[in-house]
Protein backbone atom coordinates (compact mmCIF):
# COMPACT_ATOMS: atom_id res chain seq x y z
CA UNK A 1 0.00 0.00 0.00
CA UNK A 2 1.52 3.08 -1.14
CA UNK A 3 1.56 6.23 1.17
CA UNK A 4 -0.94 8.25 -1.05
CA UNK A 5 -3.37 5.98 -0.29
CA UNK A 6 -3.98 6.18 3.21
CA UNK A 7 -6.78 7.60 4.33
CA UNK A 8 -6.20 10.53 6.16
CA UNK A 9 -9.44 12.40 6.86
CA UNK A 10 -12.43 10.31 7.62
CA UNK A 11 -15.39 12.35 9.09
CA UNK A 12 -17.82 13.17 6.63
CA UNK A 13 -15.88 11.32 3.47
CA UNK A 14 -12.64 9.94 3.21
CA UNK A 15 -9.79 11.46 1.92
CA UNK A 16 -5.96 11.72 1.48
CA UNK A 17 -5.91 15.29 2.91
CA UNK A 18 -8.14 17.50 5.32
CA UNK A 19 -10.56 19.59 3.56
CA UNK A 20 -8.06 22.95 4.63
CA UNK A 21 -5.07 21.83 3.33
CA UNK A 22 -7.11 20.75 -0.06
CA UNK A 23 -8.26 24.14 -0.05
CA UNK A 24 -4.65 25.81 0.66
CA UNK A 25 -3.52 24.00 -2.32
CA UNK A 26 -6.15 24.55 -4.79
CA UNK A 27 -6.39 28.70 -3.91
CA UNK A 28 -3.29 29.94 -5.96
CA UNK A 29 -5.03 28.01 -9.06
CA UNK A 30 -9.03 29.56 -8.58
CA UNK A 31 -8.48 32.31 -10.89
CA UNK A 32 -6.63 30.84 -13.58
CA UNK A 33 -9.65 28.73 -13.75
CA UNK A 34 -12.47 31.12 -13.76
CA UNK A 35 -13.51 30.32 -9.91
CA UNK A 36 -14.79 34.47 -8.78
CA UNK A 37 -16.71 33.44 -5.59
CA UNK A 38 -17.19 30.53 -2.86
CA UNK A 39 -20.24 31.95 -1.07
CA UNK A 40 -21.88 30.23 2.47
CA UNK A 41 -25.55 29.53 1.34
CA UNK A 42 -25.72 28.34 5.14
CA UNK A 43 -28.25 30.84 6.56
CA UNK A 44 -30.49 30.64 4.01
CA UNK A 45 -32.20 27.61 5.64
CA UNK A 46 -33.33 26.70 9.05
CA UNK A 47 -31.54 23.00 9.20
CA UNK A 48 -27.65 24.89 9.65
CA UNK A 49 -25.98 21.53 7.92
CA UNK A 50 -23.14 23.87 5.93
CA UNK A 51 -23.60 24.47 2.20
CA UNK A 52 -21.93 26.46 0.19
CA UNK A 53 -22.17 27.89 -4.06
CA UNK A 54 -18.80 28.19 -6.20
CA UNK A 55 -19.71 30.58 -9.48
CA UNK A 56 -17.43 30.30 -12.16
CA UNK A 57 -18.89 32.33 -14.68
CA UNK A 58 -17.11 31.37 -17.77
CA UNK A 59 -17.86 27.97 -17.40
CA UNK A 60 -18.64 25.93 -20.84
CA UNK A 61 -21.34 24.02 -18.51
CA UNK A 62 -22.87 25.16 -15.46
CA UNK A 63 -21.51 28.54 -14.11
CA UNK A 64 -22.33 27.40 -10.20
CA UNK A 65 -21.32 24.18 -8.42
CA UNK A 66 -22.63 23.86 -4.85
CA UNK A 67 -20.60 21.75 -1.41
CA UNK A 68 -22.30 20.26 1.35
CA UNK A 69 -20.55 18.76 4.53
CA UNK A 70 -20.59 18.70 8.43
CA UNK A 71 -18.35 21.74 8.77
CA UNK A 72 -18.00 24.92 6.63
CA UNK A 73 -14.39 23.93 5.72
CA UNK A 74 -15.36 20.29 4.67
CA UNK A 75 -18.47 22.23 2.48
CA UNK A 76 -16.34 24.79 0.85
CA UNK A 77 -13.73 22.48 -0.33
CA UNK A 78 -16.41 19.99 -2.12
CA UNK A 79 -17.77 22.83 -3.66
CA UNK A 80 -14.37 24.34 -5.01
CA UNK A 81 -13.70 20.53 -5.84
CA UNK A 82 -17.17 20.02 -8.10
CA UNK A 83 -15.84 23.37 -9.95
CA UNK A 84 -12.79 22.17 -10.79
CA UNK A 85 -14.06 18.72 -12.22
CA UNK A 86 -15.98 20.64 -14.48
CA UNK A 87 -12.85 23.06 -15.46
CA UNK A 88 -11.24 20.03 -16.40
CA UNK A 89 -13.65 18.14 -18.36
CA UNK A 90 -14.10 21.32 -20.33
CA UNK A 91 -10.90 21.73 -21.79
CA UNK A 92 -9.17 18.50 -21.86
CA UNK A 93 -5.78 17.90 -22.39
CA UNK A 94 -5.28 13.76 -23.34
CA UNK A 95 -4.23 11.65 -26.44
CA UNK A 96 -7.54 11.91 -28.59
CA UNK A 97 -7.79 10.47 -32.57
CA UNK A 98 -11.04 10.63 -35.13
CA UNK A 99 -11.70 6.97 -36.78
CA UNK A 100 -13.81 5.09 -36.89
CA UNK A 101 -14.80 2.18 -34.44
CA UNK A 102 -14.63 -0.70 -36.86
CA UNK A 103 -11.09 0.61 -38.39
CA UNK A 104 -9.81 1.38 -34.38
CA UNK A 105 -10.95 -1.78 -33.04
CA UNK A 106 -8.34 -3.69 -35.10
CA UNK A 107 -5.65 -1.93 -33.63
CA UNK A 108 -6.82 -0.71 -30.09
CA UNK A 109 -8.47 -1.83 -26.73
CA UNK A 110 -11.60 0.02 -26.95
CA UNK A 111 -14.21 -0.07 -24.59
CA UNK A 112 -17.30 -1.91 -24.77
CA UNK A 113 -19.46 0.28 -26.87
CA UNK A 114 -22.13 -2.37 -26.81
CA UNK A 115 -22.85 -1.88 -23.05
CA UNK A 116 -22.16 1.56 -22.84
CA UNK A 117 -25.53 3.30 -22.26
CA UNK A 118 -27.61 5.31 -25.36
CA UNK A 119 -30.03 8.23 -25.66
CA UNK A 120 -33.25 8.82 -26.72
CA UNK A 121 -32.83 9.57 -30.57
CA UNK A 122 -29.25 8.71 -31.06
CA UNK A 123 -27.49 5.92 -33.20
CA UNK A 124 -24.38 4.73 -33.25
CA UNK A 125 -22.69 4.08 -36.77
CA UNK A 126 -19.44 1.69 -36.18
CA UNK A 127 -18.32 3.07 -39.88
CA UNK A 128 -18.60 7.07 -38.72
CA UNK A 129 -15.38 8.23 -37.56
CA UNK A 130 -15.79 9.73 -34.36
CA UNK A 131 -13.22 11.41 -31.87
CA UNK A 132 -12.04 9.18 -28.94
CA UNK A 133 -9.95 9.84 -26.03
CA UNK A 134 -7.61 7.45 -23.96
CA UNK A 135 -8.85 6.32 -20.65
CA UNK A 136 -7.08 2.95 -18.99
CA UNK A 137 -9.32 0.33 -18.09
CA UNK A 138 -8.37 -0.76 -14.31
CA UNK A 139 -8.59 -4.43 -14.27
CA UNK A 140 -6.41 -5.40 -17.90
CA UNK A 141 -4.36 -1.76 -16.61
CA UNK A 142 -4.57 -1.61 -20.55
CA UNK A 143 -4.94 1.74 -22.40
CA UNK A 144 -8.58 2.00 -23.78
CA UNK A 145 -9.93 4.37 -25.97
CA UNK A 146 -13.70 5.53 -25.04
CA UNK A 147 -15.99 8.22 -26.99
CA UNK A 148 -15.13 11.71 -26.53
CA UNK A 149 -18.45 12.75 -26.16
CA UNK A 150 -18.66 10.64 -22.79
CA UNK A 151 -15.91 12.29 -21.07
CA UNK A 152 -16.11 16.04 -22.55
CA UNK A 153 -18.54 18.62 -20.71
CA UNK A 154 -18.51 21.59 -22.94
CA UNK A 155 -21.81 21.91 -23.50
CA UNK A 156 -21.56 25.30 -25.57
CA UNK A 157 -21.63 23.46 -28.92
CA UNK A 158 -22.45 20.20 -30.20
CA UNK A 159 -20.27 17.26 -29.39
CA UNK A 160 -16.45 17.52 -31.85
CA UNK A 161 -16.35 14.73 -33.76
CA UNK A 162 -19.36 13.08 -32.27
CA UNK A 163 -22.99 11.37 -33.02
CA UNK A 164 -24.76 12.76 -30.28
CA UNK A 165 -25.51 9.03 -29.54
CA UNK A 166 -24.38 8.41 -25.62
CA UNK A 167 -24.81 10.65 -22.79
CA UNK A 168 -23.78 13.99 -22.01
CA UNK A 169 -23.39 14.51 -18.63
CA UNK A 170 -20.72 14.58 -15.72
CA UNK A 171 -21.85 11.44 -14.21
CA UNK A 172 -18.48 9.68 -12.89
CA UNK A 173 -16.64 13.21 -12.97
CA UNK A 174 -14.17 13.48 -9.78
CA UNK A 175 -12.09 14.86 -7.86
CA UNK A 176 -9.34 14.27 -5.22
CA UNK A 177 -6.01 14.45 -3.65
CA UNK A 178 -4.76 11.65 -5.68
CA UNK A 179 -5.53 9.55 -9.12
CA UNK A 180 -6.62 6.71 -7.01
CA UNK A 181 -8.90 8.72 -4.30
CA UNK A 182 -10.30 10.23 -7.11
CA UNK A 183 -11.33 7.28 -8.97
CA UNK A 184 -12.88 5.57 -5.57
CA UNK A 185 -15.38 8.56 -5.66
CA UNK A 186 -16.00 8.39 -9.53
CA UNK A 187 -16.56 4.40 -9.66
CA UNK A 188 -19.08 5.07 -6.52
CA UNK A 189 -20.85 7.98 -8.27
CA UNK A 190 -21.38 5.74 -11.59
CA UNK A 191 -22.55 2.79 -9.24
CA UNK A 192 -25.29 5.59 -7.28
CA UNK A 193 -26.27 6.43 -10.14
CA UNK A 194 -27.10 3.20 -11.58
CA UNK A 195 -28.57 1.89 -8.14
CA UNK A 196 -31.04 4.73 -8.35
CA UNK A 197 -31.94 4.14 -11.52
CA UNK A 198 -32.84 0.44 -10.46
CA UNK A 199 -34.72 1.60 -7.62
CA UNK A 200 -36.89 3.31 -9.50
CA UNK A 201 -38.19 0.52 -11.07
CA UNK A 202 -38.96 -1.41 -8.18
CA UNK A 203 -42.50 -1.96 -6.18
CA UNK A 204 -43.00 -0.02 -2.72
CA UNK A 205 -39.50 -0.35 -1.37
CA UNK A 206 -38.93 -0.05 1.87
CA UNK A 207 -37.72 2.70 4.23
CA UNK A 208 -34.99 2.97 7.00
CA UNK A 209 -36.13 2.98 10.64
CA UNK A 210 -33.79 6.12 11.25
CA UNK A 211 -34.17 4.19 15.01
CA UNK A 212 -31.99 1.47 13.89
CA UNK A 213 -29.26 4.10 13.03
CA UNK A 214 -26.34 4.57 15.68
CA UNK A 215 -23.97 6.17 13.68
CA UNK A 216 -23.26 9.28 15.27
CA UNK A 217 -22.04 11.61 12.35
CA UNK A 218 -25.42 10.27 10.79
CA UNK A 219 -27.06 11.24 13.68
CA UNK A 220 -26.38 14.61 13.82
CA UNK A 221 -27.43 15.59 10.42
CA UNK A 222 -30.67 13.73 10.74
CA UNK A 223 -31.28 15.72 14.30
CA UNK A 224 -30.56 18.76 12.68
CA UNK A 225 -33.23 18.08 9.78
CA UNK A 226 -35.50 17.14 12.63
CA UNK A 227 -35.29 19.98 14.73
CA UNK A 228 -36.21 22.34 11.74
CA UNK A 229 -39.54 20.14 11.77
CA UNK A 230 -38.29 18.92 8.77
CA UNK A 231 -39.88 15.11 7.49
CA UNK A 232 -37.30 12.94 6.42
CA UNK A 233 -37.12 9.60 3.78
CA UNK A 234 -34.59 7.30 3.82
CA UNK A 235 -34.17 3.79 1.37
CA UNK A 236 -31.69 1.54 1.00
CA UNK A 237 -30.83 1.56 -2.80
CA UNK A 238 -27.94 -0.64 -2.79
CA UNK A 239 -27.87 -2.70 -6.01
CA UNK A 240 -26.69 -6.57 -6.60
CA UNK A 241 -23.16 -4.66 -6.97
CA UNK A 242 -23.27 -4.66 -2.90
CA UNK A 243 -21.86 -1.35 -2.54
CA UNK A 244 -23.83 0.77 -0.16
CA UNK A 245 -26.30 3.65 -1.90
CA UNK A 246 -28.80 5.55 -0.03
CA UNK A 247 -31.60 8.05 -0.94
CA UNK A 248 -32.70 10.66 0.98
CA UNK A 249 -35.49 12.87 0.46
CA UNK A 250 -36.81 15.64 2.96
CA UNK A 251 -39.85 18.07 2.91
CA UNK A 252 -42.12 20.14 5.61
CA UNK A 253 -44.28 17.96 6.92
CA UNK A 254 -47.80 16.60 5.47
CA UNK A 255 -50.67 19.42 4.26
CA UNK A 256 -48.01 21.99 4.30
CA UNK A 257 -45.87 23.45 0.83
CA UNK A 258 -42.21 24.43 0.44
CA UNK A 259 -38.91 23.25 -0.66
CA UNK A 260 -38.02 19.88 -0.55
CA UNK A 261 -34.63 17.98 -1.01
CA UNK A 262 -33.53 14.87 -2.37
CA UNK A 263 -29.97 13.38 -2.25
CA UNK A 264 -28.41 10.04 -3.36
CA UNK A 265 -24.93 9.02 -1.79
CA UNK A 266 -22.61 5.72 -2.15
CA UNK A 267 -19.69 4.42 -0.63
CA UNK A 268 -18.07 1.28 0.75
CA UNK A 269 -18.84 2.16 4.30
CA UNK A 270 -22.65 2.64 4.98
CA UNK A 271 -22.42 5.84 7.30
CA UNK A 272 -20.21 7.64 4.77
CA UNK A 273 -23.29 6.58 1.92
CA UNK A 274 -25.99 7.45 4.32
CA UNK A 275 -24.31 10.73 4.96
CA UNK A 276 -23.61 11.80 1.54
CA UNK A 277 -27.29 10.79 1.02
CA UNK A 278 -28.26 13.32 4.02
CA UNK A 279 -26.32 16.06 3.02
CA UNK A 280 -26.54 16.15 -0.22
CA UNK A 281 -30.91 16.11 0.16
CA UNK A 282 -30.31 19.65 2.27
CA UNK A 283 -28.12 20.79 -0.29
CA UNK A 284 -30.29 20.32 -3.03
CA UNK A 285 -33.54 22.00 -0.57
CA UNK A 286 -30.80 25.05 -0.23
CA UNK A 287 -30.45 25.39 -3.91
CA UNK A 288 -34.02 25.57 -4.47
CA UNK A 289 -34.16 28.17 -1.72
CA UNK A 290 -31.46 30.30 -3.40
CA UNK A 291 -31.89 29.80 -7.03
CA UNK A 292 -28.82 29.38 -7.14
CA UNK A 293 -28.22 26.65 -9.86
CA UNK A 294 -27.87 28.14 -13.48
CA UNK A 295 -29.63 25.02 -15.09
CA UNK A 296 -33.03 25.47 -12.50
CA UNK A 297 -36.01 25.99 -15.26
CA UNK A 298 -38.04 29.00 -14.07
CA UNK A 299 -41.09 26.83 -14.15
CA UNK A 300 -39.60 24.93 -11.12
CA UNK A 301 -39.91 27.67 -8.44
CA UNK A 302 -43.41 28.39 -10.06
CA UNK A 303 -46.45 27.85 -6.41
CA UNK A 304 -47.99 25.08 -8.21
CA UNK A 305 -44.44 22.93 -9.12
CA UNK A 306 -43.75 23.42 -5.05
CA UNK A 307 -46.80 22.12 -4.58
CA UNK A 308 -46.57 19.20 -7.03
CA UNK A 309 -43.16 18.02 -5.73
CA UNK A 310 -44.10 18.42 -1.87
CA UNK A 311 -47.27 16.55 -2.53
CA UNK A 312 -45.00 14.23 -4.42
CA UNK A 313 -42.49 13.80 -1.54
CA UNK A 314 -45.10 13.43 1.71
CA UNK A 315 -46.62 10.70 -0.65
CA UNK A 316 -43.23 8.83 -1.18
CA UNK A 317 -43.00 8.79 2.91
CA UNK A 318 -46.56 8.08 3.78
CA UNK A 319 -46.48 5.25 1.16
CA UNK A 320 -43.97 3.36 2.71
CA UNK A 321 -42.78 1.31 6.35
CA UNK A 322 -39.87 2.25 7.88
CA UNK A 323 -39.10 -1.61 8.25
CA UNK A 324 -35.71 -2.13 7.29
CA UNK A 325 -32.43 -2.06 9.80
CA UNK A 326 -29.48 0.07 8.87
CA UNK A 327 -27.34 -2.25 10.66
CA UNK A 328 -28.36 -5.18 8.01
CA UNK A 329 -27.09 -2.89 5.38
CA UNK A 330 -23.88 -3.74 3.22
CA UNK A 331 -21.08 -2.13 4.70
CA UNK A 332 -17.13 -2.53 4.85
CA UNK A 333 -13.93 -0.78 6.20
CA UNK A 334 -10.84 -0.26 4.57
CA UNK A 335 -7.86 2.35 5.77
CA UNK A 336 -6.41 2.91 2.11
CA UNK A 337 -8.16 3.87 -1.30
CA UNK A 338 -5.88 1.14 -3.30
CA UNK A 339 -7.72 -1.48 -0.61
CA UNK A 340 -11.14 0.11 -1.77
CA UNK A 341 -10.44 0.53 -5.36
CA UNK A 342 -9.60 -3.04 -4.96
CA UNK A 343 -13.07 -4.08 -3.52
CA UNK A 344 -14.94 -1.85 -5.89
CA UNK A 345 -13.47 -3.69 -9.00
CA UNK A 346 -14.13 -7.22 -7.63
CA UNK A 347 -17.75 -6.03 -6.86
CA UNK A 348 -18.31 -4.90 -10.12
CA UNK A 349 -16.84 -8.34 -11.98
CA UNK A 350 -18.73 -10.58 -10.03
CA UNK A 351 -22.05 -9.38 -11.07
CA UNK A 352 -20.63 -9.46 -14.46
CA UNK A 353 -19.12 -6.19 -15.37
CA UNK A 354 -15.74 -6.66 -16.77
CA UNK A 355 -14.38 -3.04 -17.43
CA UNK A 356 -13.62 0.14 -15.28
CA UNK A 357 -12.05 2.58 -17.19
CA UNK A 358 -10.72 6.09 -15.68
CA UNK A 359 -9.78 8.78 -17.88
CA UNK A 360 -7.29 10.75 -15.94
CA UNK A 361 -7.76 14.36 -16.55
CA UNK A 362 -5.55 15.68 -14.13
CA UNK A 363 -3.36 18.68 -14.71
CA UNK A 364 0.72 18.01 -14.23
CA UNK A 365 0.68 21.59 -12.73
CA UNK A 366 -1.85 21.02 -10.07
CA UNK A 367 -1.25 18.87 -7.22
CA UNK A 368 -4.63 17.82 -7.31
CA UNK A 369 -6.26 14.75 -9.61
CA UNK A 370 -9.51 14.29 -12.01
CA UNK A 371 -10.89 11.57 -13.53
CA UNK A 372 -13.93 10.59 -15.44
CA UNK A 373 -14.91 6.78 -15.00
CA UNK A 374 -17.05 5.25 -17.50
CA UNK A 375 -18.46 1.49 -16.28
CA UNK A 376 -19.88 -0.27 -19.72
CA UNK A 377 -23.51 -1.99 -18.74
CA UNK A 378 -24.37 0.08 -15.51
CA UNK A 379 -27.59 1.97 -16.40
CA UNK A 380 -27.31 6.40 -16.57
CA UNK A 381 -29.66 8.38 -14.66
CA UNK A 382 -33.03 7.65 -14.55
CA UNK A 383 -33.56 11.38 -14.63
CA UNK A 384 -31.78 12.64 -17.57
CA UNK A 385 -34.21 14.03 -19.87
CA UNK A 386 -32.96 11.46 -23.01
CA UNK A 387 -32.25 8.40 -20.84
CA UNK A 388 -33.22 4.91 -22.61
CA UNK A 389 -33.15 2.06 -20.37
CA UNK A 390 -30.68 -0.58 -20.92
CA UNK A 391 -30.56 -4.38 -20.01
CA UNK A 392 -30.21 -3.62 -16.17
CA UNK A 393 -33.24 -1.50 -15.98
CA UNK A 394 -35.22 -4.05 -18.23
CA UNK A 395 -34.78 -7.07 -16.37
CA UNK A 396 -36.13 -5.36 -13.35
CA UNK A 397 -39.32 -4.08 -15.15
CA UNK A 398 -39.62 -7.52 -16.32
CA UNK A 399 -39.05 -8.92 -12.67
CA UNK A 400 -41.42 -6.39 -11.38
CA UNK A 401 -44.12 -6.93 -14.05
Amino acid sequence: MSLNSQKKYILDTHRARDPEQTLSLVKPHLKAMGITRVANLTGLDRIGLPTVMVTRPNSRSVAVSLGKGLSLSAARASGVMEAIESWHAEQIQLPQQLARYNDLIRRAFIIDIDALPRVAGGRFDPDQAIMWVQGHELNTQLDCWVPLEMVDTDYTSAPVGGHCAFPRTTNGLASGNTVTEASCHAICEVIERDATTLWHHMVNPHRIDVRTIEDDRCQQALNMISHAGLEIGLWDTTSDVGIACFRCVICEPEGKTGHIGIGDGCHPDRAIALLRAVTEAAQTRLTYISGARDDLDPSEFTDQAKIDRSAFVQNLIKETSPLQDFSECATYSTDSFDEDIELLLNRLREVGLAQTVVVNLSRSELDISVVRAIIPGLEAPHDDPDYVPGRRANAVGGAQA
